[in-house]
């Protein structure tokens, strides 16, 4: 606890200590410029009289903004311009207003007091007449309907609008678009940048002077003698028809007072802020990515013909659909000079290279700074600092805590987290980067993170069965990634193992129906932190895998159950070795989950390399290689090969029982497994004598509800359907198979099916076909929803299906059925499956006798 209340106190420090040599640098700079302009005999530009014309930057010459205004050569004075008539203060605003009322008003946003340490800022703006899009499109795509309905609103006075979103998401080029049909509709649109309080009062006076306000009453504005706000509205009040676009209030309280309901005209705000008590009263509007073609198209504006539509839908994608992020590929792209990528190219460079290579599309490439230090400006317009400026700014409010909760979530995956998964979290003590400090403040930096947009926070619904509702939080992946790739080394480690304990206590502790949704909504975070996890912190990764992938397993989702230990198995093996105990757990797991999927052939291919190495390095006794010996048999079992899976589980049976003990759950797992072996293979005796036993045992050390006691029950009944057992028996204990699988999984799971076909099996030997039929209908349509309709035991139970067509009365859809799959399940399961052989012989019967020669 002590070393993560450090390690934020460093990191706090860090950025006081960076954002203090900034300012140092930014009035070094300042000096030097002035130093400068006396060495070449040039006059002060803070010096000039406050009654005469601003002038701008030295490099700034020629027509700039509305007004026309102009400086002489390089360094020399203003051109003259003429004094304003008696009819200036009444000229129509939507035409320009008086223009010489402030000569210069276009420069430094119209403050005639500016000085050039003011216009270094790299903050003011030239014209408050234009738009100030630093990044913009080529071709304004997407937002059809958010943009009529701000356009229909620019044209209605009365409450402001906000458009708020995430950094990236095109704010301000979508207020640009509304600034225009605005000014296309007769109106006079207005753009006054508020990034920070200089440069929203700078262009809030440069307003004023549009509107025609004396210079007095801006000098006394200007010196605090007159209230700036007060005087801007009065003259916006007089005027007719105008659209005011305040761009970039991330911080809303820097309006207080300039934030007002107009009369005359409409003020559009720009912001990352979702939440802000300046927002009361105004109509609030989400900006969230571009739909997939709009986004696509984005890219192919700058660089058409780099690869097929579906090629630049794909790059979107994976960029997230982010316009910043859009703008910057397709910018890169458009401006390669020694080489020409494809979309696709450019996708797999992303993949390596991430932020890095999204920062080069920007207008002015980043430099690592020998000289002046880049303005917010710019960095707003590169991904791997756009969102840093407001945790930055978050820190410098005295909440490095939302850093520190954003880090953490960059460890996870984009797609919806349950916030239980934060809200219920363990004890401090174990999680390095997180403290009593940390989670006592937890709330309120997650409350920041969401109203600066950099979190969402939404209910999931699960599917319609669950009827589930789990509130979640969501960051988009692009602010994950930069934010991830910017942890500090020394700090990874822990942010890594914090991310790792809590998934672990969020997971449930089995895939019962109830866990299920928040089991889904896990699954993304434990896959993306296999990705992130470093060798110190795999083995507890591992471990998270590889109990996922169980749960997920046992919920029924083989697929995903062999994709979630494939991912465990692969990272352990690159981390820890081949060889090591993580990776021989996750590979056994791996090969078992394939088992499940239908997949026998690699099954069998992986379960043989785990026990082949576990014999090697742990003994042929050791319980681990038991295990995978009880796993082997299965899948061989399932490959038509009964006299060597039966090999294969006696083993792992009488090693089990000397190092185990006879009722330990692994040996009961293999005892269990070894009744449908025996029932198969025609051990009749023998299995009439081990069922009941192992159903004892299991049920007195385990209990009826335990996952092993199921699986003999339902191999029980499935072997009893093979013996000489009364009708009623065999219904008897399928039904209380089936009963056992619902009770632990519900009705929606493979292995509710597989007990549904066993007692449709029962019922039609008790002569009750029409409910035997209906069973293996169900049966059949669940595996092909779960399954697959290709997977082994679809196939297998399209041919009992049959079986049961042909006992109701049906021939003619039996025949078509056994027709068009025997011939696979034979290629399946062999020509010696029992149920194979059964198929073969109906489809004779059904054929009827052969022709007379």
């Amino acid at each position: 606890m002590n070393a993560a209340l450090t390690t934020v106190a460093v990191t706090a420090g860090t950025t006081l200590v960076t954002l203090t040599v900034t300012a140092v640098w930014q009035r070094a700079r300042t000096e030097a410029t002035l130093l400068a302009r006396r060495v070449r005999g040039l006059p002060d530009e803070a010096a000039a009289e406050p009654s005469g014309p601003a002038t701008g930057p030295p490099h700034v010459s020629g027509p700039s903004g509305p007004s026309g205004s102009a400086t002489g050569p390089l360094g020399g004075q203003p051109a003259a311009e003429p004094e304003p008539g008696p009819d200036a203060a009444r000229e129509p605003f939507r035409n320009g207003g008086p223009r010489a009322v402030y000569r210069d008003h276009s420069h430094a946003s119209g403050d005639p007091f500016v000085t050039s340490a003011d216009r270094e800022t790299g903050l003011w703006q030239e014209s408050v007449r234009t738009p100030r899009v630093e990044s913009p499109p080529r071709v304004f795509r997407g937002r059809a309907e958010l943009l009529a309905e701000l356009s229909a609103a620019a044209r209605i006075p009365g409450a402001p609008h906000v458009l708020h979103g995430m950094g990236g998401s095109g704010k301000t080029a979508l207020a640009a678009e509304v600034f225009r049909a605005a000014e296309a509709a007769g109106l006079t649109g207005l753009w006054v940048v508020a990034a920070d309080r200089a440069g929203l009062r700078r262009g809030m006076l440069a307003v004023a002077a549009e509107l025609g306000a004396d210079p007095a009453d801006l000098k006394a504005a200007h010196d605090g003698r007159l209230a700036a706000a007060d005087l801007v509205w009065r003259h916006l009040a007089r005027a007719e028809g105008w659209l005011l676009v305040v761009d970039k209030a991330d911080n809303p309280e820097l309006l207080d007072g300039w934030l007002r309901s107009g009369r005359t005209g409409t003020v559009l705000v720009t912001t990352r802020r979702a939440r802000a008590p300046q927002w009361q009263g105004a109509a609030l509007h989400h900006l969230d990515v571009l739909p997939p073609e709009d986004a696509a198209r984005v890219i192919t504006d700058f660089a058409p013909g780099r690869g097929t539509p579906q090629d630049a839908l794909d790059l979107a994608n994976r960029l997230g659909r982010l316009p910043l992020a859009l703008r910057l590929a397709g910018s890169y792209l458009e401006r390669q000079a020694l080489e020409t990528w494809s979309l696709n190219d450019y996708r797999a460079r992303f993949e390596r290279d991430g932020m890095f290579l999204a920062d080069q599309g920007a207008e002015l490439p980043y430099v690592e700074d020998d000289g002046a230090p880049a303005t917010e400006g710019e960095l707003r317009q590169r991904l791997s600092w756009t969102w840093q400026i407001t945790l930055d700014d978050l820190t410098a409010r005295g909440l490095p805590e939302a850093g520190t909760l954003l880090r953490l979530l960059s460890c996870w995956s984009q797609a919806p987290v349950p916030q239980a998964v934060l809200s219920d979290h363990p004890a401090p003590d174990a999680e390095p980067a997180a403290d009593d400090h940390f989670w006592a403040r937890a709330e309120t930096a997650l409350r920041a993170l969401i109203d600066n947009s950099l979190v969402s926070a939404h209910s999931y619904t699960g599917p319609p069965s669950a009827a589930t509702t789990t509130p979640c939080l969501q960051v988009h992946g692009l602010v994950l990634e930069s934010v991830h790739a910017g942890i500090e080394a020394e700090e990874r480690s822990s942010y890594l193992l914090t991310a790792i304990h809590l998934l672990d206590a969020a997971l449930p502790a089995d895939a019962a129906p109830a866990h299920l949704a928040r089991l889904r909504l896990l699954v993304p975070h434990v896959t993306a932190l296999l990705h992130h996890t470093d060798a110190e912190t795999c083995p507890q990764a591992a471990a998270l895998g590889i109990r996922t992938a169980q749960l997920i397993c046992e919920a029924g989702d083989y697929r995903g159950a062999v994709e979630a230990a494939t991912l465990t198995g692969d990272v352990s093996a690159r981390l820890q070795g081949p060889d090591h105990h993580d990776t021989m757990t996750a590979r056994h797991h791996q090969g078992d989950h394939l088992r499940r999927l239908g997949a026998y052939h690699e099954a069998e291919q992986v379960l043989r390399g785990v026990h082949m190495r576990r014999a090697a390095a742990l003994g042929a006794r050791h319980h681990e290689t038991l295990e995978t010996a009880a796993a082997l048999s299965m899948t061989l079992y399932l490959m038509g090969r009964s006299e060597e899976s039966l090999t294969w589980i006696r083993r792992a049976v009488d090693g089990q029982r000397r190092t185990l003990g006879n009722d330990h759950v692994e040996t009961l797992r293999s005892r269990a497994y070894a009744l449908e072996f025996l029932a198969h293979a025609g051990r009749t005796e023998t299995f009439l004598r081990d069922g009941p036993a192992t159903i004892a045992d299991a049920e007195r050390s385990l209990g009826t509800g335990h996952v092993v006691t199921a699986i003999a029950y339902s191999n029980y009944a499935y072997g009893l359907l093979r013996t000489d057992a009364s009708k009623d028996a065999k219904v008897a204990a399928a039904e209380r198979a089936l009963q056992a699988r619902v009770h632990l999984y519900g009705d929606g799971h493979p292995l509710v099916h597989s007990a549904k076909l066993v007692l449709s099996w029962a019922r039609s030997l008790s002569g009750d076909h029409e409910t035997a039929l209906a069973l293996m209908r169900e049966a059949l349509e669940g595996r092909e929803r779960l399954l697959g309709v290709s997977h082994p035991l679809t196939v297998k139970a399209r041919v009992l299906y049959a079986e049961r067509l042909a006992e109701a009365g049906r021939p003619e859809q039996a025949s078509a059925l056994l027709r068009d799959n025997l011939p696979q399940a034979e290629a399946l399961y062999g020509p010696h499956d029992l149920d194979v052989q059964r198929a073969t012989e109906l489809r004779g019967r059904l054929a009827g006798p052969p022709p007379p020669n």
